[in-house]
């Protein structure tokens, strides 16, 4: 079996995402193409020269440079079983940014500037359940639960399913598309070829125009809808935990970032200097 091949079925054997496999297999093909043979026959000179390439000439940034540090480390220690290769090349630090997040009207202006009702709803079903723009687009009608109101998120980040809440005014707004839509097909957002989804992208070539209708200064993605999301339910007082379960995050490190986003919850927390001299403040000694 052609190595491109191997790689291939060990990845869909993982169960990596898709457009994780494609990451991966472009950045084998671009690597042996560096160097004009096949990547088998390149090593660990040629994985730090190549890596290093990308960060002075090509100026990729950390994360990036992740991603095809994980793909090489894949090829040649899942594939080729010579993980020495690539034991000792240090993985770059990426810097943890605080995501930017829209207030409660950004929202909505968003969602009024959107003129379609099928790109309308999925955009309102992002914001409303917290969901990741490809776990908006593989949904099916039989996933919306209007008598536990809940929805049933099957194709999650690595595979995993959870459940998330079905907003009312939500679960109004999916059965007026339906009825003026009548989608066929398995999903409840299909898309214009038969037996497909909605794409991501022109999920998001539909918000940009949205953006711009709106007059928004800054770029606005499906993703930040899900970091609004989690923000947003924080200041309402949703506990950490239960965030973390609606999101899907593995750890609660992740979620707690919300934390250092919200100004709502930063402004609420008394300072100790207020605290002193007050009947509360004894605690503090």
């Amino acid at each position: 079996m052609d190595l491109l091949n191997r790689m291939a079925a060990e990845m869909k054997l993982r169960n990596f995402s898709l457009r994780t496999q494609e990451e991966y297999l472009r950045t084998v093909r671009a690597f042996s193409k560096r160097f004009g043979k096949p990547a088998e026959q390149l090593g660990k000179a040629e994985v730090r020269q190549y890596l290093l390439e990308g960060l002075e000439v090509r100026q990729l940034s950390p994360s990036s440079l992740k991603v095809y540090r994980a793909a090489l480390r894949f090829f040649f220690a899942t594939v080729l079983d010579r993980p020495e290769e690539i034991a000792r090349i240090g993985s770059p630090r990426v810097p943890r940014k605080l995501p930017l997040v829209l207030s409660g009207t950004e929202v909505q202006a968003l969602l009024d500037a959107i003129r379609s009702v099928k790109y309308r709803a999925l955009v309102m079903t992002t914001y409303a359940a917290g969901l990741r723009i490809s776990e908006a687009c593989g949904l099916e009608p039989r996933d919306i639960d209007s008598q536990r109101m809940v929805i049933h998120v099957r194709r999650g980040k690595g595979g995993g399913e959870r459940f998330v809440m079905l907003s009312q005014r939500l679960l109004l707004s999916l059965r007026a598309y339906w009825r003026s839509q009548r989608p066929t097909g398995p999903y409840l957002f299909p898309g214009s070829r038969p037996g497909t989804s909605l794409s991501p992208s022109s999920v998001r070539c539909v918000m940009r125009k949205a953006v711009a209708l709106a007059g928004f200064k800054r770029p606005v993605t499906p993703h930040l809808l899900r970091h609004s999301f989690a923000t947003h339910l924080l200041e309402a007082g949703t506990d950490i935990r239960t965030i973390q379960v609606l999101l899907g995050h593995r750890s609660i490190q992740t979620t707690q970032l919300y934390a250092q986003v919200s100004k709502g919850l930063v402004s609420r927390t008394k300072s100790p200097l207020d605290l002193l001299r007050t009947q509360e403040g004894k605690v503090l000694g």
